[in-house]
């Protein structure tokens, strides 16, 4: 297989400097050490400001949970004229990708994500602005994804949340490492009784897993855009506990130290792969591992795709990516009435 995807050289130049600039920022501010130059990472993470007025078909505002822990969230809204949609719009609890490392729910990357996602699905979402590693390690993440789910199960009258939204339609989305948040989210979710929320679904984009082991896919797929083993290897020294080895359930969710998720309600889920991410074989495997558990889930590949091809809407495949999405909530919404 060739290292670089056509769907990668065919880009405009203007969007491959733009996230090679990006990309080179991120490992220009890793320390040898382990930590992280925050102040030089923040130089390259250019922030997008919420609009309270509609922006191509989508309005946005946000709400904090909990100033000690930087928790909060950004609410986007799909707009017509100006106005909130009809009754009855699905709402995607959202996290970010990034390595567990990068970013903020106001990173122009994630921004952007989320106002397609709104627009496209015709979706409320709430994109959350979860804890960064290595300053604070796992779960501390999963615990900042499961109180802002608390929060709105709790309190949904708040000024700014839409009437159109419907609770019982809820899914819960990531991209990269906010695919793995998303699974632990959704898994922590089935083992608790929500009073107003039903979460029908997982959308698992490219999910950050891993393991020991060296998969096929970890040792071919050499030179692609964004990723490699070497840059996995730290991003989880950063994430897990001390001590911890790759095979820990947060990276290994079906490895030889996960727990069985088989006796809980967990979500119908679909799982997006791409054919020059060294990450696709640990993302085959959760879908794998799902079916085992006897859970509804379903594979899409794009083998042309690399890592992150979902946040750029030139390349086909990201259109492609939310027809598949679109029509995976379409039936998780239906079933429910069935």
């Amino acid at each position: 297989m060739s290292n670089v995807p056509s769907a990668w050289t065919n880009l405009s130049w203007k969007t491959r400097f733009s996230m090679s600039i990006l990309s080179f920022g991120m490992k220009l501010s890793f320390r040898s050490d382990g930590s992280i130059n925050r102040r030089l990472l923040n130089f390259f993470d250019i922030k997008a400001p919420p609009s309270s007025k509609p922006t191509n078909g989508v309005k946005s505002s946000d709400f904090t949970l909990d100033p000690s822990r930087n928790l909060w969230f950004r609410l986007y809204i799909p707009t017509t004229n100006g106005d909130d949609n009809a009754f009855n719009i699905p709402l995607i609890f959202y996290f970010h990708g990034g390595g567990f490392v990068l970013a903020q729910a106001n990173s122009i990357g994630s921004d952007n994500i989320c106002r397609r996602l709104a627009k496209q699905l015709n979706s409320a979402v709430i994109s959350i602005n979860y804890r960064n590693t290595p300053e604070h390690k796992y779960p501390s993440q999963i615990e900042d994804g499961f109180d802002v789910l608390s929060f709105i199960d709790n309190n949904t009258n708040f000024q700014g949340f839409p009437n159109s939204v419907n609770l019982i339609n809820c899914f819960i989305a990531g991209d990269s490492a906010g695919g793995n948040l998303a699974h632990h989210v959704a898994t922590k979710a089935s083992e608790n009784e929500f009073k107003n929320l039903k979460i029908i679904g997982v959308i698992a984009i490219q999910p950050f897993f891993g393991g020991q082991e060296r998969t096929e896919a970890e040792s071919r797929v050499v030179g692609a855009p964004f990723i490699n083993v070497q840059g996995t290897d730290l991003l989880w020294r950063m994430f897990l506990p001390e001590g911890a080895d790759r095979d820990h359930p947060a990276a290994n969710v079906f490895g030889p130290k996960s727990k069985d998720i088989s006796g809980l309600k967990f979500p119908a889920t679909i799982v997006i792969v791409g054919g020059f991410d060294p990450l696709q074989d640990w993302q085959k495997r959760y879908y794998e591992g799902l079916k085992k558990a006897g859970k509804e889930a379903y594979l899409i590949e794009y083998p042309n795709a690399f890592h992150a091809f979902y946040s750029i809407p030139e390349l086909e495949e990201a259109s492609l990516f939310i027809d598949e999405v679109r029509e995976f909530m379409k039936r998780q919404c239906v079933k429910r009435f069935d």
